[in-house]
C-alpha cells in the first residue's frame, strides 16, 4: 500500500466562485462550510486518468455498464465484504437518494425508519404518498444505539418498508453484527422489505471495524433487501452521478426497475467510468484517506470536546461529526455558528433539533480555521474564558 505522503491530502482547492453547492452557499461571505457530505480532496489519481481517456474518446452517448465494470463491483464486493452476488442483482442509478426515492414508490404500504437520519429518509416517503412512522435511537453511554422496543412500537399493519442507514448519517455509527440481526429479525417477524443505504462503508474509522452488509446476515434477509450503495462518498465524486442498488429477489428487482421506468434517466459515461476506476484502482487511496480522516476526527472531538455546552459523539464511521448544542445556551447553534463563519449542518433537519453535523473531510488547514473560529465565538459567551489557542497547536 502507499504511504498517505503519496496522495495530496493537505493541498486546499479554491472552490470559491465556481460551480460547488457546497462552497456556493456562502458566495461572497467569509464562511467555511462544513455542512453538505462531499469532500474538499482531490478525486483519486487513478480516477481522474480514467476520465482524462474517457473524455478523449470524444463521443458520450447513452452508456450502460461494461463487463469490466461489473466485473470491478463485483470484485469489490468479494474482496471488501466476502459478498458473492450476481451481475443481474444490480440495478444503476444517477444517485443514492434516486434509489431511496424509488424503494418507496415501489414497494407497497407504508415506511418505518430510526431518527435522527439523512433528511431524504424523511422526506421521501411522503413524496411517494406513504405515511413515515419513526422509533428514535437512543443514546447509552455516549453511544448510538437502537431502541428495538421504540421499533416495535412505531410499526403498524400497514408498515412494508424500513429504511435503513448503515453506516449511519449522522450519528456515525458502523452497526454490528448483533444489531444487524436483531434488524433482520424485526423484519422478518413484521414482513417488511429492508432499503439499506450503505454509501458510508468504506468510511469506517475505527481499524477493528468490518462493515457488513445487511443482506449478508442470513439468505431471508437478502431476499427481501435493497441494498444502496455507491463510490460517491468514499473518492468524492458525487457531481458524477453514479450510484447503484443491489436487489438478490428477481420479483422485487422487477418492481424496483419499472418504478424507475420513464422517470428515473441513465447513469452517465463518465459516472460508470469514475466507478470503475474506484473500485478497480483505488485500495491504496481509500486507506491513505481513511488515515487522514482519523486524525480528523480526533482533531475534531480534541478542540470541540472541551467547549463548556458541546458534546461530540464518536464517529466510527462517516467523516460526520454529530454534536449536541443544547447546553450552549445560544439559541439556534447553527446560526450563532455561521455567524461566526462556520457553516454546519443544523440538526433539525434530521430530526433532532439543537444538534449540529460536521463535516471534517477537508485539509487539515481548513479545519484547524473553522474549529479556531468555533472555539473563538463559544470563548466570547458571557461568563467563558478567553480562546485556549493552544487547543489546535
Amino acid at each position: 500500500m502507499l504511504p498517505v505522503s503519496d496522495f495530496c491530502f493537505d493541498r486546499v482547492i479554491d472552490r470559491r466562485h465556481g460551480d460547488s453547492l457546497k462552497w456556493n452557499r456562502y458566495a461572497d461571505r467569509d464562511v467555511l462550510p462544513l455542512w453538505v457530505a462531499d469532500m474538499d480532496f482531490a478525486a483519486p489519481p487513478a480516477i481522474i486518468s480514467a476520465l482524462e481517456k474517457r473524455v478523449a474518446h470524444g463521443c458520450f452517448g447513452y452508456a450502460e455498464a461494461t463487463p469490466s465494470l461489473l466485473a470491478a463491483v463485483l470484485g469489490h464486493l468479494q474482496r471488501a465484504y466476502d459478498w458473492q452476488i450476481e451481475a443481474d442483482w444490480l440495478v444503476w442509478l444517477p444517485g443514492l437518494v434516486s434509489g431511496l426515492n424509488v424503494a418507496c414508490r415501489a414497494v407497497d404500504g407504508d415506511v418505518l425508519t430510526a431518527t435522527p437520519v439523512y433528511p431524504p429518509f424523511l422526506s421521501a416517503p411522503g413524496l411517494a404518498g406513504k405515511e413515515l412512522a419513526t422509533a428514535a435511537l437512543q443514546q447509552l453511554g455516549g453511544r448510538w444505539v437502537w431502541d428495538f422496543a421504540a421499533l416495535h412500537k412505531a410499526v403498524t399493519p400497514s408498515s412494508h418498508l424500513l429504511l435503513l442507514c448503515h453506516p449511519h448519517n449522522p450519528v456515525g455509527r458502523a452497526w454490528d453484527d448483533d444489531e444487524l440481526a436483531q434488524i433482520a429479525a424485526f423484519c422478518k417477524r413484521h414482513q417488511l422489505i429492508v432499503c439499506s443505504d450503505e454509501i458510508h462503508c468504506q468510511l469506517l474509522l475505527d481499524r477493528h471495524l468490518r462493515h457488513r452488509p445487511l443482506a449478508t446476515i442470513d439468505a431471508d434477509i437478502a431476499q427481501r433487501s435493497i441494498t444502496l450503495m455507491a463510490p460517491s462518498k468514499t473518492y468524492n465524486i458525487p457531481g458524477l452521478g453514479c450510484a447503484f442498488a443491489v436487489i438478490p429477489d428477481a420479483a422485487l428487482r422487477r418492481r424496483f426497475k419499472a418504478t424507475m421506468h420513464g422517470i428515473v434517466p441513465h447513469v452517465n459515461a463518465l459516472g460508470l467510468a469514475a466507478t470503475e476506476a474506484a473500485y478497480r484502482d483505488c485500495d491504496d487511496w481509500q486507506q491513505a484517506l481513511l488515515a487522514v480522516l482519523r486524525d480528523n476526527r480526533d482533531r475534531v472531538a480534541a478542540v470541540l470536546g472541551d467547549i463548556p455546552g458541546l458534546t461530540v459523539n464518536q464517529v466510527e464511521a462517516t467523516y460526520l461529526a454529530w454534536i449536541d448544542a443544547r447546553a450552549l445556551g445560544v439559541g439556534d447553534a447553527a446560526v450563532f455558528f455561521e455567524n461566526a463563519g462556520v457553516g454546519l449542518s443544523n440538526g433539525a433537519d434530521f430530526g433532532l433539533p439543537g444538534w449540529l453535523r460536521l463535516n471534517f473531510g477537508c485539509p487539515r488547514a481548513t479545519l484547524d480555521a473553522a474549529l479556531e473560529r468555533m472555539l473563538s465565538a463559544c470563548s466570547a459567551l458571557p461568563g467563558r474564558l478567553p480562546p485556549a489557542r493552544s487547543a489546535l497547536l
